[in-house]
């Protein structure tokens, strides 16, 4: 006997009949008793909302002002002797009388510069490194110098600015440097 495939077989159709032998009707089945009663039920909330509304509005009750009382005098003065504040406590400390009488030294105060800064934004092993910084620098609007020390571990290129009077002059430099991405420029007295 040959195996049968159940699994691709298509199931059976039922027919959709009555007793009779005949179809049934769309609409009868489609409207059933529970939406029917949902429906009166809500038809029953907006009728009583809008009745509600209605007699709200040709209530009398809501159409007078209501009316404040007059307040004589005698009422005003009584208010404001309840409102006024009793007499302020003595004081058991003296310090607000010795801040009245206190004495302030006033000393002199000089503030000294320290000199002249420079900032030094790079330091190189070669000289074309150290003219590549000093480049960028002149496209970010300022002007650099390349100085070669030589010392113990060879020479190097510095590349700085300066020299500034005031730090704060070095430091809007250094804050525009960095908007132009050259970073990790140091500030140091000029030596």
């Amino acid at each position: 006997m040959a195996n049968q495939d159940y699994v691709s077989r298509a199931p059976a159709k039922k027919k959709n009949t009555n007793r009779n032998g005949k179809k049934p009707s769309i609409k009868s089945s489609t409207v059933s008793l529970k939406s029917k009663l949902i429906s009166l039920l809500l038809i029953i909330l907006i009728g009583a909302f809008s009745y509600g509304l209605w007699s709200l509005k040709t209530d009398p009750s809501t159409k007078t002002p209501l009316v404040v009382p007059v307040k004589t005098t005698k009422d005003i003065k009584a208010k404001n002797k309840a409102k006024e504040l009793p007499e302020p406590p003595k004081e058991k400390w003296t310090y607000v009388k010795d801040l009245e009488t206190k004495e302030i030294e006033v000393g002199q105060y000089k503030v000294e510069e320290k000199g002249p800064y420079k900032m030094q934004c790079g330091s190189f092993r070669t000289a074309q490194q150290a003219e590549t910084l000093k480049a960028r620098i002149a496209f970010s609007g300022l002007e650099a110098q390349v100085k070669s020390v030589t010392g113990k571990s060879g020479t190097w290129h510095k590349v700085f600015l300066g020299p500034y009077p005031r730090k704060r002059l070095a430091e809007n430099d250094k804050h525009k440097l960095k908007r132009n991405n050259i970073n990790y420029c140091q500030i140091w007295l000029w030596q």
